[in-house]
């Protein structure tokens, strides 16, 4: 134990300047994003090859992918947060129940999601289309995600435990050889390369659940290795009824938040499908490639959270506010460089998908449209997660429902009864102007509220 408190009196996070600290903890992760979202539009590359439905299958089954991020990622926030705290305050013996109720979580997570897939995936596809090609392919790549989900889970679990003790160079390595993995198998298994048998679809999913399992297994081999800070016990390995409702009243809310992204996503897909089947994968497209504007943003924002929680925890405001600071200004510059490229060349990147002639006279006014709204996604994302981070997620929770079920998906609605496509893309800039004016107020009050309880309880 004593070696353990002199691990955490020298942390970096509670004496690094603010600056430097972001930048060592966020660029791994912003590299390490940056990766996934290379091998997450390289799936869609490839799959494209194999005609506009395959791209329409991957496209139609991000919902369900959603809501296994989503419970992946707000677990692994509320778990992240509470611990980085714990760290913070010198509680390692909460430190150790936290990391390991999580792995229970994790675990139990896993199983459910297995459970769903197999129960739910072809009435899912079936309730957004009945072309016959649409549907095979999408169920059969669902599935196999959702079944083999225990990459997918242990990956999130254990790269947030690195996170959460400063070591995102780690986190960086191990999205690395899972992405490496993934585009190697990509077209070996989609093609039947190298005497691999002709997978298609399924190949692909199989790509990516085979990164997912190599990514995890690096990050469990690192925690061991080198996360001295927690200490892993089978014993401790269960249910914890006190952490697991701490956990999730941190992280319910971004559970919350991401499962109505999969709601958002499902209905948007069900008023663009009543255009045409080409509309849908022109938003297909559109999301993997705001995912490299977007997952760095990720990166930099899983590089602040552990930065501004455990100085939380430390009773240092100042800190917490510079960080807080150069993240916003960051995650702006970055989506300005995204608004760029939406802008100029929306063509080019559609062209990455094999776009026909008609996807790009939709895609191409599409794209321009909905690149308005990064302007102002970065500061919303960061705001969020500050909240959520010390101590109101509920704010973040509100904000996400306003922008996307009380907003953006009315106004998709009104917009498609014009009977114009073009128009229904409008609704992703209305809604995050919303969303921009909600985050200020809340992001306002909630460090307002922080500053004071800490000169409450300095008192």
């Amino acid at each position: 134990m004593s070696e353990q408190r002199n691990n955490l009196q020298e942390n970096k996070m509670g004496v690094m300047p603010e600056g430097k600290l972001l930048a060592s903890m966020a660029t791994p992760m912003m590299i390490s994003m940056l990766v996934q979202a290379c091998y997450n539009i390289v799936d869609s590359i490839f799959v494209s090859q194999l005609g506009e439905n395959a791209l329409n299958a991957v496209s139609l089954a991000f919902p369900m992918q959603q809501i296994m991020i989503a419970v992946c990622g707000g677990t692994s926030v509320g778990m992240n947060a509470l611990l980085s705290r714990a760290l913070g305050a010198k509680n390692f013996e909460r430190a150790n129940k936290i990391a390991n109720t999580g792995i229970f979580l994790a675990i139990c997570s896993s199983i459910v999601f297995a459970v769903v897939g197999l129960l739910v995936t072809k009435p899912f596809f079936l309730a957004q289309t009945d072309v016959e090609e649409i549907v095979n392919y999408g169920t059969q790549y669902t599935m196999i995600c959702m079944v083999l989900s225990f990459g997918i889970v242990g990956q999130f679990c254990f790269e947030k435990l690195l996170q959460s003790t400063g070591r995102t160079f780690c986190t960086m390595i191990t999205h690395l050889i899972g992405a490496i993995t993934n585009i190697i198998l990509d077209p070996i298994l989609i093609f039947g390369l190298f005497g691999f048998p002709k997978l298609e679809v399924a190949g692909a999913a199989i790509a990516t659940v085979a990164g997912q399992i190599v990514a995890a297994i690096g990050a469990i081999i690192f925690n061991l290795k080198f996360n001295k800070e927690i200490h892993f016990s089978t014993k401790l390995i269960r249910f914890d009824k006190e952490i697991v409702k701490d956990i999730y009243k941190i992280g319910l809310p971004s559970i919350v938040m991401q499962s109505i992204g999969s709601v958002m996503t499902f209905t948007l897909n069900k008023i663009l499908i009543s255009f045409t089947t080409t509309a849908t994968a022109v938003f297909g497209a559109y999301f993997k490639l705001q995912s490299f504007v977007f997952m760095p943003i990720f990166g930099l924002n899983n590089g602040m959270v552990p930065i501004i929680a455990y100085n939380y925890g430390a009773r240092k405001f100042g800190r917490v506010k510079k960080t807080i600071i150069i993240t916003l200004i960051t995650a702006v510059s970055i989506m300005l460089i995204g608004v760029a490229a939406f802008e100029t060349i929306p063509d080019k990147l559609l062209l990455l998908f094999n776009a026909s002639e008609e996807m790009l006279a939709i895609g191409v006014p599409a794209l321009r449209i909905i690149g308005i709204h990064l302007i102002f996604a970065g500061f919303c994302i960061i705001a969020g997660s500050v909240c959520q981070a010390i101590g109101n997620p509920n704010y973040s929770l509100i904000v996400s429902v306003c922008r996307q079920l009380v907003v953006l998906l009315p106004c998709a609605w009104l917009l498609a009864q014009t009977g114009k496509l073009e128009l229904v893309w409008f609704a992703f800039p209305i809604a995050e102007v919303v969303s921009l004016i909600l985050s200020a107020i809340f992001l306002l009050k909630t460090l307002k509220k922080a500053k004071k309880k800490m000169q409450d309880i300095i008192i």
